[in-house]
């Protein structure tokens, strides 16, 4: 490890750390950087000829998970950089070496990740990492949704809204915007399955990409009513437990409300998952124009949210 220069030392007699700085730390500890750096770095650019190097791969990769974990966009992920030494300590960047990459190398870095879908390898990998460590998948799965607001307004250069966005009517109120659709064990409360479309797909439409076809039971809510087939062709030892819905001229009885009561202390771990999704990494708004470059965002959002969750025990056994 190089010998740390007066840029990066501190001199503050009463400090301690932050809730930044211990969040930090136990990602940094967590996440299995070696693991992610070799899946990416054989598309990677290489130095080649005269001219400025590319930054290192893992230096950037800290740099992405530091925006995912903060929600900052590129230019503010430098300013924030040069601003937070706890920061700075993440990426490996010392001030007294070395400059912040600048935010056009952001941002080429974060479409070089969005060119090559490797948001999804990331997830994958992670996904590896985890069961390599014990914390494996069980045969339960709990199906969701939740939705993820784009700005409405037509007030930009376009004039216009983002055309792969789309409206829906929850309850009485109208949103604009995508959807996030997870399967969640329903055991361990990871991240086994991701899909993105627009607000107005229905729920049951991504069903059969959210079963990893292994399951002996499936949680939902009314959404996936009437999907009993569905899950049997994916999933065919899996029992529904979907809950019951309602209808105008055939209202609940007491027994299915209390079954449906039942299934939801099990359906109810799903919604810890979008918790930290959406308030620990801040994604309750769209990042970006268009769907291909928010999924990206997103399965690299449920790799760490499953670190995150997964942290204790993974921090237990190091």
């Amino acid at each position: 490890m190089p010998q740390q220069t007066f840029a990066d030392v501190s001199f503050e007699r009463y400090r301690k750390p932050t809730r930044r700085e211990r969040f930090l730390g136990e990602m940094n500890r967590v996440v299995p950087w070696a693991d992610l750096v070799a899946a990416i770095e054989p598309a990677y650019p290489k130095a080649e000829g005269p001219g400025r190097p590319p930054v290192g791969v893992e230096r950037m990769l800290r740099l992405h998970c530091l925006q995912q974990g903060f929600s900052l966009s590129d230019p503010a992920v430098e300013e924030a950089l040069y601003d937070s030494r706890a920061m700075r300590q993440f990426v490996g960047i010392d001030l007294g070496r070395e400059p912040v990459p600048d935010e056009p190398t952001i941002c080429k870095c974060r479409h070089l990740l969005e060119a090559h879908q490797w948001g999804k390898q990331l997830f994958a990998q992670i996904g590896t990492y985890l069961a390599a460590q014990g914390v494996t998948v069980s045969r339960g799965t709990i199906v969701d949704a939740t939705l993820i607001s784009a700005p409405s307004s037509t007030k930009n250069r376009t004039k216009a809204r983002d055309p792969e966005m789309h409206q829906t009517k929850k309850g009485n109120q109208w949103y604009f915007g995508m959807k996030a659709h997870i399967g969640v064990d329903s055991r361990t409360k990871l991240v086994h399955s991701v899909a993105a479309t627009a607000a107005n797909v229905h729920d049951s439409q991504v069903l059969p990409e959210l079963l990893h076809g292994q399951e002996t039971r499936v949680w939902g809510d009314a959404a996936d009513s009437g999907q009993r087939d569905v899950i049997q062709q994916h999933a065919p030892e899996a029992k529904s437990f979907i809950q019951a819905k309602a209808h105008r001229h055939r209202p609940l009885s007491e027994a299915e409300r209390a079954r449906n009561r039942t299934k939801s202390k099990v359906r109810a771990k799903v919604e810890h998952v979008f918790l930290v999704i959406k308030q620990i990494f801040g994604w309750a708004t769209v990042r970006y124009r268009g769907l291909a470059k928010n999924t990206n965002w997103l399965f690299v959002t449920c790799g760490l949210t499953n670190l995150y969750l997964a942290r204790r025990r993974l921090l237990a056994g190091t």
